[in-house]
């Protein structure tokens, strides 16, 4: 099983969002976001992970980040994709590049 941690990239007070990283490597991202009673995750993994590795770390991000939240829930649904990240895209950068490009 691999060992992962989990950096936290932003937090509100209904929900968290993490990158989840392996040795230097990134291996994704999780958005947590809580209601009263139930947990939702979305889980974006970079690499090829077969159904038990997925469980495995679904399991490490309930046990490290949903529970020690310490939010009471009845269930914790999580809905997982696989692919590559393509970029990060933000208004300052898009700021920068247009001033640039301006002769």
């Amino acid at each position: 099983m691999a060992e992962y941690r989990f950096e936290r990239e932003c937090r509100t007070p209904h929900s968290e969002a993490y990158l989840i990283v392996t040795g230097d490597e990134r291996a994704g991202r999780v958005d947590l976001h809580f209601t009263p009673s139930i947990a939702y995750a979305t889980l974006c993994i970079s690499g090829k992970m077969s159904s038990e590795e997925i469980q495995d770390l679904i399991d490490q991000i309930d046990e490290e980040l949903v529970i020690s939240a310490d939010i009471a829930r009845d269930d914790f649904i999580v809905t997982v994709y696989q692919g590559q990240e393509v970029g990060i895209y933000s208004d300052e950068e898009f700021g920068e590049e247009e001033l640039e490009e301006e002769p």
